[in-house]
């Protein structure tokens, strides 16, 4: 099996996260956190014996040293046209929220790069907090730092929440019977979470240099946030979506189906 692994790597965004070593602890524990959702699976397609994977946005390859030898990584703009010469059996693509400013040419791009009969698969969030029991209302600093920060990403052009819209890209590009399933991610000790550990990773910058907040105010705020984080009351959650097709247009008989299971 042949294999590119594309880092996702925009000089130019003002949304994309810095790579401090926090930032990767968090990437890390999103990684974990999202393999124990999807019952540990990296894959929701149902591929067998793929001979070219393509995975784009690979994060900070946490079991490097598992990896084959017929691994490679690109680190380069995914924005960017793609010039791989071949075509891939899947292309996957996870956690690209608040990263990419079109993402129509990302998923037409995936739809032109993969073969016949070969999958694509996104997996992303919507990072809006909401409480299904009204626990969650915008007067509190939870409200106030996400809210803040998903206007932020939206005006630079970056979409915090594309997860319920991938379907619809996919199908716009050309992908047929589009399944879309709908996770649930609790935040906060209600059920117990460390989601509050690295706050600063993805805020500081996008709060410093981009909307003139001092350190020491977004310092506050985050402090705040952990109280809200760490109340039992509060029952915050966002949501996850994964969206795919049974298989590329070009071979997908009209009876495909597929069976996916959420929590």
């Amino acid at each position: 099996m042949k294999s590119a692994k594309l880092p996702s790597v925009f000089s130019s965004s003002p949304c994309s996260k810095a790579f401090s070593q926090a930032e990767l602890d968090r990437l890390d524990l999103t990684h974990q956190k999202l393999r124990i959702l999807l019952d540990e699976r990296l894959l929701l397609c149902p591929v067998k014996n793929p001979e070219r994977i393509l995975d784009v946005g690979t994060g900070t390859v946490v079991c490097e040293r598992r990896v084959p030898p017929n691994v490679k990584f690109e680190v380069d703009d995914c924005e960017q046209p793609w010039t791989f010469t071949e075509k891939f059996d899947v292309v996957h693509a996870r956690y690209l929220a608040a990263a990419i400013e079109d993402w129509p040419k990302l998923v037409s791009q995936a739809f032109e790069f993969t073969k016949p009969g070969g999958y694509a698969e996104f997996q992303d969030y919507d990072l809006h907090y909401y409480s299904e029991d009204g626990t969650l209302t915008e007067d509190l600093p939870i409200s106030n730092w996400i809210n803040t920060l998903l206007q932020a990403s939206r005006d630079f052009n970056r979409d915090p929440c594309p997860g319920a819209k991938l379907a619809g890209y996919m199908r716009d590009a050309g992908f047929k019977d589009v399944q879309e399933t709908r996770y649930k991610l609790p935040i906060g000790p209600w059920p117990r979470d460390k989601h509050l550990e690295g706050l600063e990773a993805f805020t500081l910058r996008l709060f410093t240099q981009f909307l003139g907040w001092r350190t020491e105010e977004v310092q506050v705020l985050l402090a705040n946030v952990r109280k809200d984080l760490r109340n039992p009351k509060i029952h915050a959650q966002f949501d996850l979506y994964v969206a795919l097709p049974p298989f590329l247009a070009a071979s997908c008989p009209s009876n495909a189906s597929l069976r996916l299971e959420s929590m």
